[in-house]
């Protein structure tokens, strides 16, 4: 039987020990993966405690606290705390989601932080999106439409308003493409659950008249069809969104035209 191991000098190492739990009304144990670019030295991971009784119910809470109280050399992404900005996507006991929105309360007795995973990371908690965002710009993520000499604006009907619901909600957070084993093996070329969402929100949006274009683009053995709906991109979701059936509907839209 094949056995695949991470190179030695990525694979995690015990860390260090900030802190104890003694004193502390609700603590709660955190292992968090650390890694430097200014250092040789394979990842660790840390362990250390927090006390719930003076923190916020959420992860990001407890990762600010510990940035402030505990090791402020720790990094890590974030903005919005609203679930809307997608900046502090990450890796929470084995499933990819959005701190600012996970709730301590159902977590374990021990909280596993990692990033978000198959992406080369910066330092830390921060993976590097930049191939992720250049995916994301090859789809060209605008109307596309012959100029319109009045001023007014394109107008859409109530029912083919209701076609983008499910689409544009998405905050490209990556929870769902690094999720996706395929896009594991296959992002040079596969552009993965969230941009493939991202595409069909252009494709279905009744303004655009480039949608024979689009689906052509699309029309390729990896950047479209390297899904095979095992459906690990919707179970991750922080927004409840489903890119496998996006992804399947592109996939009919273009067996149609073809026919």
């Amino acid at each position: 039987m094949a056995e695949f191991r991470l190179p030695k000098n990525s694979r995690p190492q015990k860390g260090a020990r900030h802190n104890s739990e003694l004193g502390m009304k609700s603590p709660r144990r955190f292992e968090i993966y650390r890694w430097s670019p200014d250092s040789d030295d394979p990842p660790k991971i840390d362990e250390l405690y927090v006390d719930l009784a003076t923190c916020g119910p959420m992860v990001l809470d407890a990762i600010i606290k510990i940035k402030d109280e505990i090791d402020s050399s720790l990094t890590f992404r974030r903005s919005c705390r609203e679930g809307i900005c997608g900046s502090c996507a990450m890796n929470i006991n084995g499933v990819n989601t959005l701190a600012c929105t996970q709730p301590l309360d159902d977590l374990g007795d021990v909280v596993r932080l990692y990033p978000l995973p198959h992406m080369p990371v910066i330092k830390d908690l921060v993976p590097d999106l930049s191939h992720f965002f250049e995916q994301h710009r090859s789809i060209e993520p605008w109307l596309k439409a012959p100029e319109i000499v009045s001023n007014t604006e394109r107008l859409q009907s109530p029912e083919d308003r209701e076609k983008l619901d499910g689409s544009y909600e998405c905050i490209l957070c990556a929870c769902c493409s690094t999720s996706c084993p395929s896009y594991w093996w296959n992002s040079d070329r596969y552009l993965g659950p969230a941009n493939l969402l991202q595409a069909y929100r252009w494709i279905a949006d009744s303004r655009d008249e480039e949608t024979g274009s689009r689906l052509e683009s699309l029309n390729d053995s990896f950047s479209l069809y390297r899904c095979h709906t095992i459906m690990n991109c919707t179970n991750a979701c922080p927004k409840g969104l489903n890119p496998g059936k996006a992804i399947g509907e592109i996939k009919s839209m273009i067996a149609k035209n073809e026919s």
